[in-house]
Parts: C-alpha cells; sequence; structure tokens
C-alpha cells in the first residue's frame, strides 16, 4: 500500500484498530471504492483553501496582493484581490473573442492570449491565438501585439519581457514543417499602442525530439525554462541559456510526464505538473516541486488530487515571495488548462 493511499484513509482511533486487528484488504478496497463519488475539495488538506469556484490558468500579480486568471476558455480575465476577497472583471467591457491566458507584465499590465475573432474553435484556440496587452489602468481595450503563439508566453519577473514558442501551425511557410521555434522580446507599452520590441530566436527544436512550450525565466532572465513534449504523452523540464544556447535536461524521466508551471523566486526549484505517481500521462497529474539541478532526483509530491478517480491538480504558480502557490482543481476528461475552481497552497 502506498503512501498515496494511505493518506486517503480515515483517521479515527475505531479505523486505526480495525487496521491493527487485521483488517482484510477487501475492506481498505471497498472504502477506497466509496470515496469515487467524492471530490479533492472534500478532503483538503488544512494548509490548502479554495478562493473561487470557476476558473482556471491563475497567476500572481507581482506583488502578491492579486491573482488574475480566466474564467473559461474564450472567456474574460478576472482578478481576485486577497485582502478585500472580490473578485472583478477585468475584461468585460471590452468586446472580444475570448482569452484562454492573463498573465502580468513586471509593469503590473497584463498579457492576454487569444484570438481576434472565432470562426474555428479549434483552429483558433491552436493556430490564430495571438498576445494582447491590457494596461493596469483598465483604461483602454487590450492593444494588439500582432503576435501569434503555441500555448502562452513566459513572463519575466525582472523586466517586461516574453518569451513565446511559434510553429507551423501559427506561421505556415515561415517556420519549417515539424518545428517550433522560441522567441523572446521586450515589450514597451505607449498610451496607444504596444508593441514587441528586440526580437529574437533563442532555440529551435524537431518533432518527435521536442515539441517545445515557453514557460518560465530564471537566472536574471538568462535562461529561459520550457517543456519539452514528446511522443505517448511524456515531457522533460528543459533549459536554454539565451546567450549561448546550451541546453539541460531538467528532469532526467523519459518514462514520466514532467511539464514545468511554476518557478520559485530563487530560481532553485520548479513546480511541475507529474504523472509519477500513476504513469496516466497530462489527465491524471499532480503538483510535484523539482530541484532545477540537472539531476533530476529531488522530486517532492505536493497535491493527491489524482488519488480521486477523475481529477487533477493543474497549472500551479509560485506568490513572489516563494511562500504559497496558486493552481486549480481539473477534471481528467478535460483539455489541458480546463478548471473549475482556484486554490491556494500555504507553504509554510
Amino acid at each position: 500500500m502506498t503512501f498515496s493511499v494511505l493518506r486517503l484513509l480515515p483517521s479515527s482511533t475505531a479505523f486505526s484498530r480495525m487496521l491493527v486487528a487485521g483488517a482484510t484488504l477487501t475492506f481498505v478496497l471497498a472504502w477506497l471504492h466509496a470515496q469515487e463519488g467524492q471530490s479533492p475539495l472534500d478532503r483538503l488538506p488544512a494548509n490548502v483553501r479554495q478562493i473561487t469556484a470557476f476558473g482556471e490558468r491563475a497567476v500572481w500579480s507581482p506583488d502578491g496582493s492579486r491573482i488574475a486568471f480566466v474564467h473559461k476558455t474564450f472567456g474574460d480575465a478576472f482578478e481576485h484581490d486577497l485582502k478585500s476577497g472580490k473578485t472583478t472583471c477585468l475584461t468585460c467591457s471590452f468586446p472580444s473573442a475570448g482569452y484562454f491566458r492573463v498573465q502580468y507584465l513586471s509593469s503590473g499590465d497584463y498579457i492576454l492570449v487569444g484570438p481576434s475573432q472565432v470562426t474555428d474553435r479549434e483552429k483558433a484556440r491552436w493556430d490564430e491565438s495571438e498576445m494582447w496587452v491590457l494596461r493596469k489602468d483598465l483604461a483602454k481595450p487590450p492593444f494588439r501585439l500582432n503576435q501569434r503563439l503555441s500555448e502562452g508566453p513566459a513572463t519575466s519577473r525582472a523586466a517586461p519581457r516574453l518569451a513565446w514558442v511559434v510553429s507551423g501551425r501559427q506561421y505556415p511557410g515561415q517556420v519549417r514543417e515539424g518545428f517550433t521555434e522560441l522567441w523572446m522580446a521586450d515589450v514597451r507599452v505607449g498610451d496607444e499602442a504596444a508593441e514587441l520590441v528586440n526580437r529574437r530566436k533563442v532555440h529551435e527544436a524537431k518533432w518527435p525530439e521536442c515539441w517545445l512550450e515557453a514557460q518560465d525565466f530564471r537566472k536574471k532572465d538568462g535562461e529561459i525554462i520550457f517543456s519539452c513534449y514528446q511522443p505517448e504523452k511524456k515531457s522533460e523540464v528543459m533549459g536554454v541559456d539565451v546567450s549561448t544556447g546550451k541546453v539541460v535536461n531538467y528532469s532526467n524521466s523519459p518514462q514520466v510526464y514532467d511539464e514545468p508551471e511554476g518557478i520559485f523566486p530563487d530560481g532553485d526549484y520548479t513546480l511541475v505538473e507529474c504523472d509519477k505517481q500513476n504513469g496516466l500521462g497530462d489527465s491524471a497529474i499532480d503538483v510535484w516541486k523539482l530541484r532545477l539541478d540537472g539531476a533530476g532526483k529531488d522530486l517532492k509530491r505536493i497535491t493527491y488530487f489524482s488519488d480521486f478517480p477523475g481529477y487533477k491538480a493543474s497549472n500551479p504558480v509560485v506568490s513572489p515571495d516563494g511562500k504559497k502557490m496558486v493552481f486549480q482543481i481539473g477534471k481528467s476528461k478535460d483539455a489541458p488548462g480546463v478548471g473549475y475552481g482556484i486554490l491556494i497552497m500555504d507553504f509554510e
């Protein structure tokens, strides 16, 4: 019996006596079967609290006082104030085709990801989504950056800077077939427009060796941490030196799904979505903590949502002070990123 199973069992004295007296495996399995109708929200640890009953892809504000998220794929962006407990809509006043990500620049302005229009949801989600800047004063509609991307960008804590990935799906004829390219640039925000400056390509990879997704900056923006997706629902945590192009594999676990999500402020660790507990891929992930030393050995499980059939924990992001993480509850049947509420875990 694994630790993850034991932690689900009741802690009552009566139950403990039954185990000591030799309770059968049949009884234990019957009790576990009864949990199939439960949600992880029914058995949250003392250091975890739910702050919204809806939403997905949550991120921290630069000062750690607010959390931004989208309420659904192709939805609006919202912001939750941790002190007041008030949740407000950031984009409801501005017509749009909807967004599936919101993130903060170091300036406090918002980066939105979504298409300019939706005629085909699949194509809009994977081929036509682009980046927009919403000023923090919310005085004007989002500014278009005229840059499509695959998935979402990495945002720097140190400067208004982004990293993102493109493929032939976004730019047919410009990106070689089967390749993904990792780019970075600074964001310049004015009164009437925003633009990307100092653009440069940092890395490229070819499928099936790797399909890139930008995740985080590290080492004073000298390194970009990225997901290296691979066949058979596998993924590795990797980083590239933006000056030399040298790539390091930090997870070194080819049989496990490891996707980096939220890096700690000191850059020594990152949170990862991982299936090491069950080997079921990204449909049954939990949050783990990986040391970025290149050995791939220091990996600690943080959440246990996938122990409840049909559920997963995903999209974790570490607070600016490194003392908390925000994450979401998801369901195994849904596509990656779909969430049903935002939670916070205290590390201390």
